[in-house]
């Protein structure tokens, strides 16, 4: 019988995130601090406007490339928040999660042999999707007496005559780092001396603790040359809605709109009348959620400096990356031997790529009261050790 899959599919990992998950769901009394996704209920004004949607029938396709009014919302927000200015009819298209705007944007810019710059530890998607678009995804290993913050020098060091996209992806999952805008202004020059584009993923945008955000895409002569990806799952604790959209030139999402016609159609109708709502009354709600992420991360760096644990101050997403290196294990031991002596999950450093070696994410998107079981249990751990 002929193979029936491909081999470039057999060859990718299932994602390093979701075994640990998988096992502390069937484990009683377990605590999960593995999963990067808010403890928050959607706001309800947001959710109001959701049902309203569909009360009133609004359950049709929408355009390809998203509503009118969610276009012209999140042109709008960009603008206030960032500085940025897009076309909302030409430069703006919204999508099924940020994850499916990455993977159109190699699918639509890669062709095969194309050489992806990916910094790791990151996000687990950018390396498969850019091999399932034929590109060449070339590591960048981020250093922790950096801060896990990309340099200039490393971009350059990285860059051949086939490279094609740099992924900027900031703030970071699963450091927590952040670039500051004195670190994107070398990388931009670095990107403009060699002609290449850049993949800005911003998803966690508005979850910052030192500095605002500040997008590569503001720079000069950047805007041409990037793709910002954006959406509600993080921000707006919406992630079960689906949404997510890319920013760029025309030319760009011109293709990859037409992938996303013949592969999606639209995304969900009733997420986009439910984000029109959440841009334009949910600055407040965002706020809140920032603080309360701010608070919580305060508390888990106290809690790691009293009971020894090494870690950096991140300022960015809701994750810590902290080292367990002086305890001798492997990421992937130690956290199987904390899941099964005292039920917490975490996830393997390992998981978001091989330099992720020797640390840990913890995610601190969950109540105050599961971080402080969780957090004792961890100090017995070690102090087990």
């Amino acid at each position: 019988m002929r193979k029936p899959l491909s081999d470039t599919i057999v060859k990718i990992k299932p994602s390093g995130i979701r075994k640990f998950f998988d096992i502390v769901t069937e484990m009683e009394d377990a605590i999960s601090l593995g999963v990067g996704e808010p403890d928050f209920d959607t706001p309800w004004h947001i959710r109001d406007e959701g049902i309203y949607s569909l009360e009133q029938g609004r359950t049709f396709y929408t355009s390809n490339s998203g509503l009118k009014e969610l276009k012209e919302e999140i042109v709008k927000f960009q603008k206030r928040r960032y500085g940025l200015d897009y076309d909302p009819y030409k430069e703006t298209f919204i999508t099924v999660g940020g994850s499916e705007a990455i993977d159109l944007t190699f699918r639509a810019m890669l062709d095969p042999g194309d050489e992806v710059l990916i910094p790791q530890p990151s996000y687990v998607s950018y390396y498969p999707c850019a091999l399932l678009a034929g590109g060449v995804p070339v590591i960048i290993n981020l250093k922790a007496e950096n801060e896990f913050r990309l340099t200039a020098e490393e971009v350059e060091e990285a860059i051949t005559d086939k490279t094609k996209i740099l992924v900027l992806p900031f703030p970071n999952n699963p450091t927590g780092a952040v670039m500051e805008k004195k670190d994107l202004e070398a990388i931009a020059e670095v990107v403009k001396k060699h002609d290449i584009f850049v993949l800005s993923d911003e998803i966690y945008s508005e979850l910052t603790y030192l500095e605002k955000h500040v997008s590569i895409a503001g720079l000069p002569g950047m805007k041409e040359r990037t793709i910002v990806i954006n959406g509600f799952s993080k921000s707006h604790a919406m992630t079960g809605w689906r949404l997510g959209y890319a920013l760029g030139p025309e030319e760009i999402l011109t293709q990859m709109l037409k992938i996303h016609q013949y592969a999606i159609m639209c995304a969900p109708t009733t997420s986009q009348y439910a984000a029109v709502e959440a841009l334009r009354n949910g600055d407040d709600d965002v706020a809140a959620m920032r603080e309360e992420y701010n608070e919580r991360r305060r508390f888990l760096l106290h809690r790691f400096k009293e009971m020894g644990l090494d870690c950096f101050e991140p300022y960015g997403a809701f994750y810590m990356f902290p080292s367990i290196q002086k305890f001798g294990m492997s990421s992937e031991e130690f956290a199987t031997k904390l899941l099964h002596a005292e039920k917490v999950a975490v996830v393997p450093g390992t998981a978001f790529g091989d330099c992720g070696e020797g640390f840990l994410r913890i995610s601190y998107a969950y109540s105050m009261d599961n971080l402080r079981e969780a957090l004792l249990r961890i100090e017995r751990f070690i102090a087990c050790l």
